[in-house]
């Protein structure tokens, strides 16, 4: 056996990494209890090691490796249609919350946008200034990063993108203190006729 098969031995069969000293010393230690068996590796040096462990990565890179096939490594799902839609209104009018973002699809994208945290691309960073405070959804540093970008700048036709005319979520009508103390006001008036109108006039009696 060559020293290149036997630390290929004790690589496949090592239950963790194992250093060059580790190798070493397994090798120059195997056989000590036979003495009818010489080992041939008894007086390797730590730099053989390392000179063998070199030669096996070249020859692991350079040759193809059939096993491979047994473990096909998992492709990352692409992202759907309606997930690069949805991506793309957040990227380009970001923060925005979900009532906008469903606003411009015309559909729900609570699953879709569900999807989109979980893959690291979308994070909620705040809430709106609005009745019932939604969620306002941007992009991360992840996003920037899948997508090859430096900034949310770099991105296709950001400024005419950016100041495109969307659909938005209704709006809900916030009443103000000065409409409230109108609507105060009116509810104290008296609601049937004024005193002036509601007193009769006085009747001329016709003198004898």
């Amino acid at each position: 056996m060559t020293l290149s098969q036997a630390i290929e031995a004790l690589l496949f069969s090592a239950q963790k990494p194992l250093t060059t000293s580790e190798l070493r010393d397994t090798l120059t230690r195997a056989g000590d209890n036979d003495e009818l068996i010489q080992n041939e590796f008894g007086r390797v040096k730590e730099a053989e090691v390392a000179a063998t462990l070199g030669q096996l990565k070249t020859d692991y890179t350079l040759t193809p490796r059939w096993v491979r096939q047994l473990f096909p490594g998992s492709k990352p799902a692409r992202l759907s249609p309606p997930a690069l839609e949805t991506l793309a209104i957040i990227a380009y009018r970001q923060p925005i919350t979900r009532a906008d973002v469903e606003a411009v699809r015309g559909v729900s994208v609570e699953g879709v946008l569900q999807n989109l945290m979980e893959r690291g691309l979308v994070k909620i960073s705040g809430r709106a200034e609005l009745p019932g405070r939604p969620l306002l959804y941007e992009t991360t540093e992840f996003f920037l990063e899948h997508f090859g970008l430096r900034n949310l700048a770099e991105l296709p036709n950001a400024e005419e993108l950016r100041t495109r005319y969307l659909p938005v979520a209704p709006r809900p009508p916030v009443t103000g203190i000065g409409d409230a103390d109108n609507q105060k006001s009116a509810s104290d008036r008296p609601s049937g006729p004024s005193a002036e109108s509601a007193t009769p006039a006085t009747a001329a009696v016709p003198q004898d």
